[in-house]
């Protein structure tokens, strides 16, 4: 922006002094040639009151003396076809002038100036003096450079000011940048130094209220995610004393299991709340998948559902935290479970990514969902079957956060729904 900036004044300062400029070195030559021009017609118009009064000798005499002392060579046509002065050729010009004009005529290399006299018994001399194309365009050459110089000191000026301008404008833009990619990043501690013209002091004022109000957010957000956290021990304990309570060791042990279950995710939430930037996650899908799949098996059955694993051996690390992946397996088993019949079977893939990562496959044998709802699946808040809408958000997010994606399409039969999840 400070390139386009400075090219800009660049571009309209120079087209104003070529507007500016142009014009008065035109009026510069035109006033030196009109100097020179009324410098010589004053020297031949004194000698007009001579020439039609005096005898021929004297005309000779004043000619000669008028000569010696200007750069503009005069000579006198005599009616008889005497020449007195500056030897010089009798142009159709001067032939003109003899009929008792007074004209102004061009030559090869100036301007010569012709004074018809009439009144002389002979008839009508003509007075004429010459000026040089040199003298004509004296000192033209030295105000034209001294208007350059001054051209070239104006563009240097407009183009120092456009610089501090482009400093003025785009230091305090950079900052601003600089703090919101910060605040992007997490660090709810940066503020922006309110400085600059007025606009931009505005908007630095406005995102520091901004980071002000983000960070109250979050601070809220936490607070009420440990308010959760007590909220839930009371019924997670009641639900412990109640499994000590029962006398199956079985029935005892997968509630108390169940109860650390929910004790461990609520804690996992708190932690994610009050830490929301973790750097580079990552975890073996190998180790992760497996260990899910083991847990909703027993589910699958005490429901009578065949679970079918296909899993790819280790190491497969995939950029997504065990917790983060761990959650997302539960929400794609968990719609099994929560969106077919007792009895439907289910298949779960783990397979390596060909560009790294892994992929992820858990496909059912239930009635299946219309394909015109297939992409309303994974927005938030949305479901088809009464739930929050929730869980496969969490998984393409899960997916999208680690460079992957989500994809939902109905069976190769016709019959069930394959969610593929590709993690990188």
């Amino acid at each position: 922006m400070r390139r386009r900036l400075t090219i800009l004044v660049a571009a309209t300062v120079t087209l104003v002094l070529i507007a500016f400029s142009v014009p008065l070195a035109l009026l510069l030559r035109s006033v030196a040639s009109d100097r020179a021009v009324s410098s010589a017609s004053q020297d031949a118009e004194a000698l007009s009151a001579v020439v039609a009064t005096a005898e021929k000798d004297t005309v000779r005499s004043s000619v000669a003396e008028r000569n010696a002392a200007t750069d503009h060579p005069i000579t006198v046509f005599w009616p008889d076809g005497t020449v007195i002065g500056a030897d010089a050729p009798r142009s159709d010009a001067v032939e003109l002038a003899s009929t008792g004009r007074s004209i102004t005529a061009d030559t090869e290399n100036g301007r010569e100036i012709l004074f018809g006299v009439q009144g002389l018994p002979e008839g009508t001399a003509v007075i004429r003096t010459y000026v040089a194309d040199s003298e004509l365009t004296r000192g033209v050459a030295r105000a034209w450079t001294i208007l350059g110089a001054l051209v070239l000191a104006l563009l240097g000026f407009g183009l120092l000011m456009a610089d501090r301008l482009a400093r003025l404008l785009l230091v305090p833009l950079s900052e601003l940048s600089q703090v919101s990619h910060r605040l992007a990043g997490g660090d709810l501690d940066a503020r922006a130094r309110v400085s600059g013209p007025p606009e931009l002091r505005e908007v630095g004022a406005a995102l520091n209220g901004l980071a002000d109000r983000i960070r109250d957010l979050l601070a809220a957000e936490r607070e009420r995610v440990a308010d959760l956290s007590h909220r839930l021990r009371t019924p997670v304990t009641t639900l412990r004393l109640e499994a000590e309570a029962l006398s199956d060791p079985r029935e005892r042990e997968a509630i108390e299991s169940a109860a650390n279950d929910v004790q461990r995710a609520v804690d996992e939430a708190i932690n994610a709340a009050r830490s929301p930037t973790r750097a580079d996650p990552s975890c073996d899908a190998a180790e992760v998948v497996p260990e899910r799949v083991e847990f909703w098996s027993v589910l699958a059955e005490e429901t009578s559902r065949h679970c079918e694993t296909r899993l790819a051996p280790g190491p497969l690390p995939v950029r997504v935290s065990a917790e983060d992946l761990a959650a997302a397996m539960d929400a794609l088993l968990g719609n099994v479970f929560a969106h077919t019949p007792d009895g439907v079977s289910f298949t779960v893939r783990l397979d390596r990514r060909p560009d790294g990562g892994a992929v992820i496959e858990v496909e059912d044998e239930g009635p299946g969902i219309p394909d015109t709802d297939l992409a309303e699946l994974t927005r938030r808040g949305h479901s088809g079957g009464g739930s929050t809408g929730l869980g496969l958000d969490i998984v393409r997010r899960t997916a999208v956060s680690s460079g992957g994606d989500i994809e939902l399409r109905a069976a190769p039969d016709g019959t069930g729904t394959v969610v593929t999840v590709e993690l990188g």
